[in-house]
């Protein structure tokens, strides 16, 4: 099964998803980030953070979403607001797409300690989301149950 997340940028947000995601599903599903408009490199600060978590950051790059056409992924998750409410590409077909929001820590103008504490925060948040994610054994589930489960996940995991 494969897990796309969508953020304008593709440098923070969904880039934080996708390397959790892996970390945690260890093979159970292959996540994928990307963005409509990307800025062509990572948040250096998300590539800290993981790394500091023991999260592998090998391979992340900020990349369009255009570039996983030929993937068809089951899962489109948008993470941030302005990407829920841009129209998805028609190759997205009948993929089930859900929005998980997630503050934007890299917009955060702070002293160190907080930039740090909203990073750790929003990667708590995709942490939980994922492992109910995970927990959910959607393989097993009917398709059709898909969106109401993701839709209550990212309404109810904080």
């Amino acid at each position: 099964m494969n897990i796309l997340f969508i953020c304008t940028h593709n440098r923070c947000r969904s880039i934080l998803s996708e390397a959790i995601t892996n970390h945690l599903a260890r093979g159970k599903l292959t996540a994928y980030s990307a963005g409509s408009q990307p800025v062509g490199e990572v948040h250096p600060l998300s590539l800290r953070y993981l790394a500091e978590q023991g999260i592998s950051t090998e391979g992340l790059r900020s990349q369009s979403w255009n570039d996983f056409a030929s993937q068809r992924p089951d899962i489109v998750v948008t993470v941030c607001d302005s990407a829920a409410s841009e129209p998805c590409p028609v190759w997205f077909g009948d993929c089930v797409t859900v929005h998980w929001g997630l503050p934007d820590p890299s917009k955060i103008e702070a002293d160190e300690a907080t930039v740090r504490a909203a990073f750790l925060a929003v990667m708590q948040t995709i942490e939980k989301r994922i492992n109910a994610l995970l927990a959910l054994n959607l393989a097993d589930r009917p398709r059709a149950s898909w969106p109401t489960e993701l839709l209550k996940i990212g309404e109810d995991v904080h």
